[in-house]
């Protein structure tokens, strides 16, 4: 009996606990209610750049420092010394909290490269304060203390940093050693930013000293892509001699590069001058010889001829993005978002001699605010009239001949917009666009561009800033049995 009024007095008492715990909590969430409904009345007091204020003075004054940094310049005698605090340091990297552990004394000397340790002070007040400023030469070696150190949000901020000032101005460039750096790194979002950089900008690179300072290898990979920017092929090849001609490369290494030439690109009149007159050309002639002989029947014959016995479609006829005014036009315009504007231009037919002498009228439109195919694809299933603008469409470029021609037998045209953009001063390309007709093609033409507003990087001097290239794209009819 005892035992049983035992049992129901404890069961009684947790009852009662747990209407007790009940009871607190809801007395809790109610005071939880009342505290967020004064804390979102609150003024915030922000002291957090006095806090930064103190912390870069307790590195520049050192007190309390229980740590000396010693950092040594490889190969030299010179020595950088900065007190330091122990906590700070571990707090902020886990390969410091390692080396600390490991250390003897009150001294941690630091092996670093001259590069790396003359901005070692600046990262080291990185790690206090959590701000730095950089110059273009100084990113390279603040990336690789970050990630020497696993300062990761360093490392990643400098490499957004490089990826978004890759038009910065610098004494000698640094576009070239910022990709060479990405090689070596594993970087390929940093690697692809620079050689889509160059790429694109390939015609002021050309001029530049970091010209002659690109590796073979990127060198080679730059003369394989289609989507360079600059004035012809022939500006091409001369800067490629001129590079040949500084760094005296091995055999193997000019004559790849040669072989990326594409001499159908170039009006046979240069050609024959260059075959007679360019040093290069004379010392590794039997290394393009097969390609100048197809050349020189490319130019001599209708395209529509070639390509019933050649494969037209190899690179040696493929165009880049041209800036000369045999390939297309450059079309300015102002206050983009006003309304439609229409412009007309012309080409040659085509590169070859047979049709280099023979001009196409394009017309091109231009509107800000073009209806998506999707929307207009919903009319269309209603039966309705189609709108061909609407204030929540998307700017929207087409081009198409003027007339029709029984020349563009064999050939299709691809149209190409270049858009240019302000970037820390400097007019460079932003982004290049490939269609046949439409810029709606391409899904995403100025998808990020705000018009509107007058500060866009994408406007200069208020005005959208496009270069427009037409490239004949030439098809094999039949293949001739060999």
């Amino acid at each position: 009996m005892r035992h049983l009024f035992g049992l129901r007095i404890s069961t009684m008492v947790c009852l009662s606990g747990l209407f007790v715990v009940f009871a607190v909590q809801t007395v809790g969430g109610a005071a939880l209610k009342q505290e967020a409904s004064l804390e979102n009345s609150a003024t915030l007091l922000n002291h957090s750049m006095a806090l930064v204020q103190r912390m870069e003075a307790l590195l520049a004054l050192g007190n309390g420092s229980d740590v000396t940094l010693r950092i040594q310049t490889v190969s030299t005698d010179e020595v950088k010394v900065i007190q330091a605090h122990s906590l700070v340091l571990t707090l902020q990297s886990d390969v410091f909290d390692e080396l600390l552990q490991m250390r003897n004394s009150s001294n941690l000397v630091l092996r670093e490269s001259a590069e790396c340790a003359s901005v070692f002070d600046k990262f080291i007040r990185y790690l206090y304060c959590g701000d730095i400023s950089v110059r273009p030469d100084q990113a390279i070696a603040l990336h690789r203390l970050a990630s020497k150190y696993h300062i990761w949000a360093l490392q990643q901020g400098l490499t957004r940093y490089m990826t978004q000032h890759l038009s910065s101005d610098s004494p000698t460039g640094h576009v070239v050693s910022w990709y060479q750096y990405a090689v070596q790194t594993g970087d390929t979002t940093l690697r692809d930013s620079c050689l889509q950089y160059l790429s694109w900008n390939l015609s002021s690179v050309l001029q530049s000293a970091e010209w002659r300072s690109i590796s073979d290898e990127l060198l080679l990979s730059l003369m394989q892509r289609s989507d360079l920017v600059l004035q012809s092929e022939l500006e091409l090849y001369e800067a490629l001699e001129a590079w040949i001609s500084q760094n005296q490369p091995p055999d193997m290494t000019a004559e790849s590069a040669l072989r990326a030439v594409r001499y159908g690109m170039i009006p046979p009149q240069h050609l024959f001058r260059l075959q007679k007159q360019s040093p290069l050309m004379l010392k590794y002639y039997e290394s393009v010889r097969d390609l100048l002989f197809l050349t020189f029947q490319f130019h001599a014959a209708s395209p529509v001829q070639l390509a019933k016995y050649f494969d037209v479609n190899c690179s040696l006829f493929m165009p880049r993005n041209y800036l000369s005014s045999a390939w297309g036009s450059p079309w300015v315009i102002n206050n983009p978002t006003r309304d439609d504007r229409s412009f007309s231009f012309q080409t040659q037919l085509g590169p070859s001699g047979h049709d280099a002498t023979k001009r196409v009228t394009w017309n091109a439109l231009f509107s800000p605010r073009w209806l998506p195919l999707s929307v207009r694809s919903t009319y269309s299933e209603h039966g309705s009239m189609q709108p061909t603008r609407t204030d929540g469409g998307q700017p929207r470029i087409i081009i198409t001949p003027a007339t029709s021609s029984p020349d563009f037998a064999g050939v299709s045209f691809q149209k190409t917009v270049i858009v240019a953009a302000r970037q820390q001063g400097k007019v460079v390309v932003r982004h290049v666009y490939n269609f046949h007709q439409s810029t709606e093609e391409t899904g995403d033409f100025l998808a990020e561009a705000d018009l509107q507003r007058r500060t866009s990087e994408y406007l200069i001097d208020s005005s959208l800033y496009l270069h427009i290239i037409v490239k004949p794209i030439y098809h094999s009819l039949i293949i001739a049995r060999k």
